[in-house]
């Protein structure tokens, strides 16, 4: 180990097998039940919580710990209504002349459509950037995997929101250059998802769905 580099004692906690067992079936029970929600109130979910949830998503891990990701939240009505008007130029336009019939077959049972009414009835949502580079100094600087690294803090924050009793939506308009320059974001950021969030309406339906068994998902070599 290199005298050059700070290391520290790993906070590590193992629990016994029949605790861990139990932990790891609660954890996917729960998450079991994470749908992904179209239909939500106006009604604000506490700041902290978002807060804390975004903090659970900055500790994944990244490619030479660059943490190449920036985590906007967007509360403002205004910007929300601006950013709607152009995700749905764009997703009209996918719709009608840029998804091939199969793409859209394969999303007809989901009930989608061009149409992003989510993006201004939830209290809010967090676009998410990935950062191609970095800039220090006026100099570039390398960041290593940055889609995987980014793939992987996403994944974290959906189940900290979830963990919180928080729904979401992932949204990825394409192109998404419009989110970068609405929200004034730097060259060296590019929009990834955008993740809408809030609380569903009480009669809220989801499509009935169901996931892949783990015979299908997991193979033991």
């Amino acid at each position: 180990m290199s005298e050059e580099h700070k290391f520290v004692t790993l906070d590590y906690r193992e629990y016994p097998p029949e605790e861990m067992k139990q932990r790891a079936e609660a954890f996917y029970k729960d998450m079991d039940r994470r749908r992904t929600v179209r239909d939500y109130t106006d009604r604000e979910v506490p700041l902290e919580v978002i807060e804390n949830a975004v903090r659970t998503a900055g500790t994944a891990p990244s490619g030479a710990h660059k943490q190449p990701w920036t985590f906007v939240l967007v509360r403002d009505p205004e910007i929300r209504q601006k950013i709607r008007e152009a995700a749905e130029v764009e997703e009209k336009e996918s719709y009608q002349h840029r998804m091939p019939q199969t793409w859209l077959d394969d999303l007809a049972p989901l009930g989608t459509d061009w149409h992003k009414p989510f993006l201004t009835t939830c209290p809010a949502f967090i676009v998410v950037f990935a950062q191609n580079y970095a800039v220090e100094e006026g100099a570039k600087k390398k960041h290593y995997y940055v889609q995987e690294s980014v793939g992987i803090a996403v994944g974290m924050l959906i189940a900290a929101l979830h963990n919180a009793g928080v729904a979401t939506l992932t949204h990825t308009p394409s192109p998404m250059g419009f989110l970068g320059e609405i929200l004034e974001r730097p060259d060296n950021e590019r929009a990834y998802m955008l993740l809408a969030l809030g609380y569903p309406v009480s009669d809220c339906k989801v499509p009935d769905l169901e996931r892949k068994g783990l015979e299908e998902i997991l193979r033991v070599v």
